[in-house]
């Protein structure tokens, strides 16, 4: 026995399954606008292509986010997260100097406290020094701008008692944890929040990787278009960026500022 579909029920299941389809995806960014989200990266075995985010660059646009340059173009963003010194910094800023890399530097406000004149160092070479909070919390758990305000403004302050310059606003969150009202809340105050394509553990201070390990984590995973994290508390960093920028320069990368971000 055979069952014959009419005109009107064919298009009645082509509706269906689209609804199906549009339904989906709208739960999923539902899903992850509500609950709080450590920022998290696919990649793929394929060597250079491009790594895969628990959000894409076109719903991070709309908040005015940034975790890579979609274009197909070998551009790198060297970017580090600064808590503190550790007595590394001379010889990172050293080895950029060398290559006339111009970095970003996400510091937390206490470290502007502490090295005013580490500060002043790093922007006086022309690197971008972003904000990565007064106190390094979860900013998922800030549900007002209030609370948002308070872990961000007292850098901005901080910064231009300093330098008499106002700061620069791109935002990175601490440990990549947000929330979609995170994002908002830091679009809103006229923030950039820059998330990564490429990092490695390279945080902990006395359990430091190698050289060997460090270049293969990163040149494995190396991709256009590549926002890089870093962080300058690593000993580990500061021995090999000579080399890396080299290695990244022998592969045809060039390097680019987050403000070519758009």
């Amino acid at each position: 026995m055979y069952f014959i579909l009419s005109r009107k029920n064919i298009y009645f299941i082509i509706i269906s399954l689209i609804l199906v389809i549009i339904f989906t995806i709208c739960c999923r960014q539902f899903i992850l606008a509500k609950k709080n989200t450590n920022w998290g990266l696919g990649f793929s075995k394929i060597s250079g292509e491009q790594p895969t985010g628990n959000a894409t660059p076109e719903y991070l646009k709309d908040f005015n986010a940034f975790f890579i340059e979609p274009k197909d173009e070998k551009k790198l963003y060297i970017t580090f997260d600064a808590g503190y010194e550790a007595g590394f910094m001379p010889k990172i800023l050293e080895a950029l100097k060398k290559h006339n890399v111009k970095a970003t530097f996400f510091v937390v406000g206490t470290l502007i406290k502490s090295n005013p004149e580490l500060i002043k160092e790093i922007a006086s070479q022309g690197h971008i020094v972003g904000n990565h909070t007064m106190t390094h919390p979860n900013m998922s758990k800030m549900e007002t701008m209030e609370d948002f305000k308070k872990e961000i403004e007292p850098v901005e302050n901080l910064y231009k008692e300093l330098t008499g310059e106002d700061m620069q606003k791109y935002y990175r969150p601490p440990q990549g944890v947000y929330s979609e009202k995170n994002l908002q809340m830091a679009k809103e105050l006229g923030y950039k929040t820059i998330f990564w394509s490429l990092a490695y553990v390279d945080w902990y201070k006395d359990k430091q990787p190698s050289h060997e390990e460090a270049f293969s984590k990163i040149m494995s995973r190396l991709h256009p278009g590549a926002i890089i994290l870093l962080h300058s508390t690593s000993k580990t960093n500061s021995e090999i960026l000579d080399e890396l920028l080299t290695k990244f320069e022998k592969e045809g990368y060039t390097f680019g500022t987050l403000d070519e971000l758009k």
